[in-house]
């Protein structure tokens, strides 16, 4: 079940991150999100595989302009990164249903009378190449995004993810050790 929801959240934040993908190129991004601790809840707990449902053209253009609002985008750069959040969208929306699949047989795996650990491998193996298939994809949307914004909006992207993950890592319980990340 962990995995499961593990796989949720590493989907759901991925689609914000294409949103945000500027911050790449600032701040090395596209490493972190292929690192193990990079499965966040993304922005506001939704997101594009998240239980909110797939990402639509109308709520990228929202996630796109509040992040324009915050980095004080120009109209010309606003518009380049919805272009390429929705072209992310677009080549990551079939993976989607995959994922809901994958979980699907993982569970028929697991309750069959008779465990087949060889299939439970493949799908395991299938697992990790649709991930990668997401990670080279978003990584390609950061760096474009990255290319769109200046140094020093970049920078402010940073400094606000970083104070993000400052916020996120003081609300979870140090007693807790399966609550840290990182």
């Amino acid at each position: 079940m962990e995995e499961t929801n593990s796989r949720r959240r590493f989907f759901r934040g991925a689609a914000i991150a294409a949103v945000l993908a500027s911050v790449a190129a600032g701040v090395g991004a596209t490493a972190a999100l292929a690192a193990p601790g990079m499965h966040g809840g993304g922005w506001h707990r939704g997101g594009f595989m998240g239980g909110h449902g797939p990402m639509t053209d109308e709520r990228i253009e929202k996630m796109v302009k509040h992040f324009a609002v915050e980095v004080n985008a120009t109209p010309e750069q606003t518009a380049k990164l919805t272009q390429i959040a929705k072209a992310a969208g677009k080549d990551l929306r079939p993976l989607r249903e995959k994922a809901r699949d994958a979980r699907k047989r993982g569970m028929e795996l697991l309750s069959a009378p008779t465990i087949d650990r060889a299939a439970i491998e493949r799908l395991r193996a299938e697992q990790m190449q649709a991930a990668d298939a997401v990670s080279k994809r978003m990584s390609q949307a950061f760096a474009d995004a990255a290319e769109v914004l200046t140094p020093d909006q970049r920078k402010k992207v940073a400094e606000r993810m970083q104070k993000r993950h400052e916020r996120r890592d003081h609300h979870q319980r140090p007693d807790r050790p399966e609550q840290r990340r990182g």
